[in-house]
Protein backbone atom coordinates (compact mmCIF):
# COMPACT_ATOMS: atom_id res chain seq x y z
CA UNK A 1 0.00 0.00 0.00
CA UNK A 2 1.31 3.42 -0.80
CA UNK A 3 0.60 6.61 0.95
CA UNK A 4 0.48 9.79 -0.16
CA UNK A 5 0.40 8.99 -4.30
CA UNK A 6 0.90 12.32 -6.33
CA UNK A 7 -1.76 13.58 -7.78
CA UNK A 8 -0.44 13.93 -11.24
CA UNK A 9 -0.76 10.02 -11.73
CA UNK A 10 -3.62 9.86 -13.93
CA UNK A 11 -6.62 6.95 -12.66
CA UNK A 12 -7.27 4.13 -14.64
CA UNK A 13 -10.58 6.43 -16.36
CA UNK A 14 -7.92 9.10 -17.37
CA UNK A 15 -5.61 6.15 -18.54
CA UNK A 16 -8.54 4.29 -20.78
CA UNK A 17 -9.38 7.73 -22.11
CA UNK A 18 -6.19 8.94 -22.89
CA UNK A 19 -5.44 5.30 -24.65
CA UNK A 20 -8.48 5.08 -26.82
CA UNK A 21 -7.76 8.68 -27.80
CA UNK A 22 -4.39 7.96 -28.91
CA UNK A 23 -5.37 5.00 -31.05
CA UNK A 24 -7.95 6.72 -32.84
CA UNK A 25 -5.56 9.52 -33.66
CA UNK A 26 -7.60 12.31 -33.51
CA UNK A 27 -5.84 13.83 -30.73
CA UNK A 28 -7.44 17.72 -30.12
CA UNK A 29 -10.80 16.99 -31.93
CA UNK A 30 -14.02 18.24 -30.24
CA UNK A 31 -15.49 14.85 -30.27
CA UNK A 32 -13.15 12.99 -28.73
CA UNK A 33 -12.81 16.17 -25.58
CA UNK A 34 -16.80 15.64 -25.47
CA UNK A 35 -15.89 11.83 -24.76
CA UNK A 36 -13.48 12.03 -22.66
CA UNK A 37 -15.44 14.69 -20.93
CA UNK A 38 -18.45 12.24 -20.63
CA UNK A 39 -16.42 9.22 -19.64
CA UNK A 40 -15.07 10.68 -16.99
CA UNK A 41 -18.01 12.20 -15.48
CA UNK A 42 -21.09 10.47 -15.31
CA UNK A 43 -23.59 13.31 -13.66
CA UNK A 44 -24.67 16.42 -16.10
CA UNK A 45 -27.12 19.02 -15.24
CA UNK A 46 -29.92 17.98 -17.20
CA UNK A 47 -28.09 15.94 -19.83
CA UNK A 48 -28.47 11.54 -20.37
CA UNK A 49 -25.05 10.24 -20.39
CA UNK A 50 -24.44 6.96 -21.69
CA UNK A 51 -21.50 5.54 -19.70
CA UNK A 52 -19.75 1.91 -21.27
CA UNK A 53 -19.36 -1.14 -18.58
CA UNK A 54 -15.79 -0.86 -18.50
CA UNK A 55 -15.80 2.80 -17.93
CA UNK A 56 -18.12 1.95 -14.92
CA UNK A 57 -16.29 -0.31 -13.63
CA UNK A 58 -12.93 2.06 -13.86
CA UNK A 59 -15.16 4.10 -11.83
CA UNK A 60 -16.37 2.13 -8.76
CA UNK A 61 -12.44 0.72 -8.67
CA UNK A 62 -11.69 4.10 -7.76
CA UNK A 63 -14.36 4.93 -5.44
CA UNK A 64 -13.55 1.68 -3.58
CA UNK A 65 -11.67 2.28 -0.37
CA UNK A 66 -8.39 0.55 -0.16
CA UNK A 67 -7.83 1.37 3.02
CA UNK A 68 -7.89 -1.27 6.36
CA UNK A 69 -9.70 1.55 9.00
CA UNK A 70 -9.23 -1.66 11.67
CA UNK A 71 -5.78 -1.59 10.67
CA UNK A 72 -5.59 2.16 10.62
CA UNK A 73 -6.94 2.49 13.70
CA UNK A 74 -4.74 0.29 15.50
CA UNK A 75 -1.76 1.56 14.16
CA UNK A 76 -2.71 4.64 15.44
CA UNK A 77 -3.89 3.63 19.19
CA UNK A 78 -0.41 2.27 19.25
CA UNK A 79 1.25 4.97 18.30
CA UNK A 80 -0.47 7.20 21.12
CA UNK A 81 0.33 4.43 23.81
CA UNK A 82 4.05 4.72 22.29
CA UNK A 83 4.31 0.68 21.63
CA UNK A 84 4.44 1.26 17.79
CA UNK A 85 7.57 -0.70 16.43
CA UNK A 86 8.67 0.80 13.14
CA UNK A 87 10.52 -1.91 11.02
CA UNK A 88 13.37 -0.24 9.44
CA UNK A 89 14.15 -2.91 7.06
CA UNK A 90 10.49 -2.83 5.64
CA UNK A 91 9.99 1.20 4.93
CA UNK A 92 13.54 1.21 3.07
CA UNK A 93 12.35 -2.35 0.78
CA UNK A 94 9.14 -0.73 -0.20
CA UNK A 95 11.11 3.15 -0.52
CA UNK A 96 13.61 1.38 -3.32
CA UNK A 97 10.75 -0.39 -4.35
CA UNK A 98 8.96 2.81 -5.47
CA UNK A 99 12.34 4.36 -6.29
CA UNK A 100 12.02 1.84 -8.72
CA UNK A 101 8.90 2.16 -9.96
CA UNK A 102 9.64 6.25 -10.77
CA UNK A 103 12.90 5.56 -12.61
CA UNK A 104 10.70 3.08 -14.95
CA UNK A 105 7.99 4.69 -15.12
CA UNK A 106 10.11 7.82 -16.61
CA UNK A 107 11.86 5.57 -18.85
CA UNK A 108 9.31 4.01 -20.41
Amino acid sequence: MKIGQPTEIPSPVTQAVNAATQKSGQQGSASVVANANATKSTRSAGVAVTVSTLARDLEKTDSDADVDMQKVDSIRSAIKEGTYQVNAEAIADKLLANAQELLNRAQG
